[in-house]
């Protein structure tokens, strides 16, 4: 019988972790990879019946790669990836359980992001597709990718079409928080790319990036949410370049 771990990559995440391990309670086993929480986010996973690892956190695409290890050892054919902020659906997991008979060794996951109270549309944000369930054995992740992580397939992949949900945004400040970090993930891999801005790279990036997302990708389709977001996504691509320079002028 092909056996399916859920994996849950965790740190602190204690509000969100007990909702997310309902939500896969039809995997064969459930695994969170913690990096060391201080707030009781693996007590409440070991007492819902996870089976807990312990790893420091490297970055997303090596610790990724530790728990399809972790996954392996445990005897799991498939692993299906997900975060302790998002949740399966019943219909994603009956989909789930019909893929994994089928050639693929990987699949892609649709998923709707929730941003403070809003399912985003357009954008880039809707189908919003992962490919989180794999095939073990047949999946690896580049450990250079540090943020923004897709895994590496031997084999063919496919697209489910039942959804997870992802509670992305609790609130404009929270989208605030992440997305300057990501800002700094992405300004240290260009950085370590070589690459440098030009003098109008500060204006041409934001504004390419706000058309992007507001014309090219739709975000027209979530009304005024759509064009907050479109301009924040904007701004955050001048913030990735100005610690760009940051990282090069010290």
């Amino acid at each position: 019988m092909t056996k399916i771990a859920s994996v849950i990559l965790a740190k602190n995440e204690a509000k969100h972790i007990a909702d997310c391990i309902n939500s896969l309670q039809w995997s064969d086993i459930i695994i969170l990879e913690d990096s060391h929480s201080d707030d009781g986010t693996a007590d409440l996973a070991s007492a819902k019946g996870c089976l807990v690892y312990q790893h420091d956190f490297i970055n997303f695409s090596i610790n990724r790669n530790i728990a399809l290890q972790d996954a392996k050892i445990e005897g799991a054919d498939w692993v299906f990836f997900i975060d302790a902020d998002e949740r399966a659906t019943p219909e994603l997991a009956k989909e789930i359980r019909q893929a994994v008979q089928h050639k693929h060794a990987g699949w892609w996951v649709p998923r709707y992001n929730d941003m403070w109270g809003h399912v985003m549309k357009g954008g880039g944000w809707y189908p919003d597709h992962q490919l989180r369930l794999l095939k073990v054995g047949q999946a690896h992740y580049d450990p250079k990718h540090e943020v923004h992580e897709v895994a590496e397939i031997q084999g063919t992949v496919g697209y489910l079409q039942q959804h997870m949900f992802h509670y992305n945004y609790e609130s404009l400040e929270h989208f605030h928080r992440k997305q300057h970090r990501y800002a700094l993930f992405e300004a240290q891999i260009l950085h370590e790319q070589g690459i440098k801005a030009k003098p109008w790279t500060y204006v041409s990036m934001p504004l390419r990036e706000t058309h992007r997302r507001y014309v090219t990708l739709k975000g027209y389709r979530d009304g005024w949410r759509g064009i907050q977001v479109c301009a924040l996504m904007g701004g955050y691509k001048f913030m990735t370049y100005l610690q760009l320079r940051r990282l090069y002028h010290g």
